[in-house]
């Protein structure tokens, strides 16, 4: 196995957050800023220290990402209308090597994890506050992509 191509990418989506537009401001509510917490909590104990993690401008995300108290930057290519293709090229896919997350929105979260482990743009549903782990490596002359984990808040 070629250790230096190995590639973790988790995909996390924001926790609940209040309704209303515009959209961008909308913050989360108790339930979805006591998830953020359980999750933040999860990912602290697996996440290596140092995690390269991106985030959507828009206030839930922030709000999520603060959970895990450590440095993230913001990407416009993760805001609410963006694709799966522009979440991967943010992320670095395969090729930057580490751990990033994306913390983002659905539905392009979605469609990036179906189209790592399908090779197909379609829709999959991640619960609020839920993510995916997923992992890149080559094996041989093989390159695999492989599902660690999925968890969700009431999961955990």
């Amino acid at each position: 196995m070629n250790l230096s191509r190995m590639m973790d990418l988790i995909l996390w989506r924001h926790a609940d957050a209040v309704d209303g537009t515009p959209d961008m401001p909308r913050e989360l509510t108790a339930k979805g800023e006591r998830h953020a917490l359980v999750m933040a909590d999860w990912l602290n104990t697996h996440i290596p220290t140092d995690t390269r993690i991106l985030v959507s401008p828009a206030t839930r995300t922030l709000q999520t990402a603060d959970a895990l108290k450590r440095p993230y930057s913001v990407h416009k290519a993760l805001a609410p209308e963006s694709d799966a293709m522009s979440l991967l090229l943010a992320a670095g896919w395969p090729d930057a090597g580490g751990t990033v997350m994306l913390i983002g929105h659905q539905p392009a979260l979605g469609r990036a994890a179906m189209l790592l482990l399908s090779g197909i743009e379609a829709d999959m549903s991640i619960k609020k506050a839920g993510l995916l782990w997923l992992s890149n490596r080559v094996r041989g002359t093989t390159q695999q992509n492989v599902l660690r984990a999925a968890i969700a808040p009431d999961m955990v």
